[in-house]
C-alpha cells in the first residue's frame, strides 16, 4: 500500500515529490550578491566573535561550537555533492537527474547547510533565556529561498542542507568542549576581549 501511494510522489518531482524549477530571479533581495554577503558576514562574524570572546565565556563557547558546526557541515555537504552529483535547476528542468558526474553539485545545498549550522548552536544555547533567538532561523530560510530563485537548488536540496546544518549544529552544541578550540593553542581560551 505504501509503495503504491508513494510511487507517484517520487516520479513527479524529485525525491520528495516537491521539486519544481522556480522562475529565475537574481534581483533585489534575492540577488546572488546578497546571498554571498550573508554567508561571508556570518562566517567572519563567527570567527571574529570566537577570537574576541575566547572559549571561557558562554557566548565564546557558543561561537566556537558554531565554527565546529559550520566546518563539519561544509565538509559533509561538499562530500555529499560529489557522491550524488545532482543537476541544478539551472542545468535541467528535470529534478530526477542524479549521478550526472562532475559540475552537477546541487544536493545538498552547501550554503543553506552552512548558514543553518552557524545559527543552530546559538538557538540551542539561548532558546530558554530568549525565545526571540528563534528568529535566527529566518537566515537559512531566506538563503534557501534565494538559492532556489537563482536556480541554484531544488527544494529538496535546500531541505537537506537545512537538516544537515541543524544536525551538525546539534552535534557541536552537545560537545563539552569545541573541537577546533581544543586543536588551537591555549591562548584562544582567553580571547582578545579579556586582554584589554
Amino acid at each position: 500500500m505504501c509503495l503504491v501511494v508513494s510511487g507517484p510522489a517520487l516520479a513527479g518531482g524529485g525525491i520528495l515529490g516537491i521539486d519544481e524549477k522556480l522562475s529565475y530571479d537574481n534581483s533585489g533581495i534575492w540577488a546572488r550578491s546578497n546571498q554571498s554577503a550573508l554567508l561571508h558576514l556570518l562566517v567572519v562574524g563567527e570567527i571574529g566573535g570566537a577570537v574576541w570572546e575566547g572559549g571561557d565565556t558562554r557566548l565564546g563557547k557558543t561561537f566556537w561550537q558554531s565554527i565546529d558546526s559550520s566546518a563539519l557541515a561544509g565538509i559533509s555537504a561538499e562530500a555529499l555533492k560529489h557522491v550524488f552529483t545532482r543537476a541544478r535547476p539551472a542545468q535541467t528542468d528535470n529534478p530526477n537527474q542524479w549521478f550526472q558526474g562532475g559540475a552537477h553539485y546541487s544536493f545538498p545545498s552547501g550554503e543553506v547547510a552552512t548558514v543553518s549550522s552557524i545559527v543552530t548552536p546559538f538557538i540551542l544555547e539561548y532558546r530558554q533565556d530568549s525565545p526571540a533567538v528563534y528568529a535566527l532561523e529566518l537566515l537559512p530560510l531566506y538563503d534557501g529561498i534565494a538559492r532556489m530563485k537563482v536556480q541554484g537548488h531544488w527544494q529538496s536540496d535546500v531541505l537537506a542542507g537545512f537538516a544537515l546544518g541543524g544536525a551538525t549544529g546539534y552535534l557541536a552544541h552537545n560537545r563539552d568542549s569545541p573541537f577546533v578550540l581544543n586543536a588551537l593553542p591555549h591562548g584562544f581560551m582567553v580571547g582578545i576581549r579579556n586582554g584589554f
